[in-house]
């Protein structure tokens, strides 16, 4: 058995980036899991009935909105993860050697790919999002915080 890789994705061109380095980079012999991050928003959705002095008059006009937009956000995940796996049994992977695992998270992705990364993984694989130094250095960026916080875990950042 290869080495365990975890490959960060969302449905964003620069994650499918990353899967495509990892279809061309790594043998088939790696443990490849896909891992992708849903923000816990969900409990917005599920505020109804009771009053809620902390959400905005206009909010709670839209909830059914917001709400929609999460369960699509979810499914276009979902998608995303699904396409990967076939992409990579396409390149010759084998399917018992691919995993699919999808976290709801509350302190952010960044959190959720380190604590992952860290149980047992050797390489991490992720897209580097084109964010401007500025942006970067005022607003951190997913990339950057898993960088600056996984010292005994490769990082490779695809753009």
């Amino acid at each position: 058995m290869g080495k365990k890789i975890l490959v960060a994705l969302d449905a964003s061109v620069n994650a499918m980036r990353a899967l495509e380095y990892v279809a061309q980079s790594f043998t088939f012999e790696h443990e490849i899991t896909l891992f992708s991050v849903i923000p816990d928003t969900a409990a917005l959705c599920e505020m109804t009935g009771f009053n809620t002095p902390t959400l905005t008059p206009y909010f709670l006009k839209q909830q059914g909105v917001f709400c929609a937009l999460e369960d699509r956000k979810k499914a276009l995940v979902k998608e995303a993860i699904n396409n990967a796996e076939s992409a990579l049994i396409d390149a010759g992977f084998d399917k018992k050697n691919i995993k699919k695992k999808m976290v709801v998270e509350k302190k952010g992705p960044a959190r959720a790919i380190v604590t992952e990364a860290k149980s047992g993984y050797d390489t991490v694989v992720m897209g580097r999002r084109g964010l401007s130094a500025a942006k970067e250095f005022l607003l951190g960026s997913v990339t950057n915080k898993v960088l600056s916080s996984l010292h005994e875990v490769s990082v490779i950042l695809v753009s």
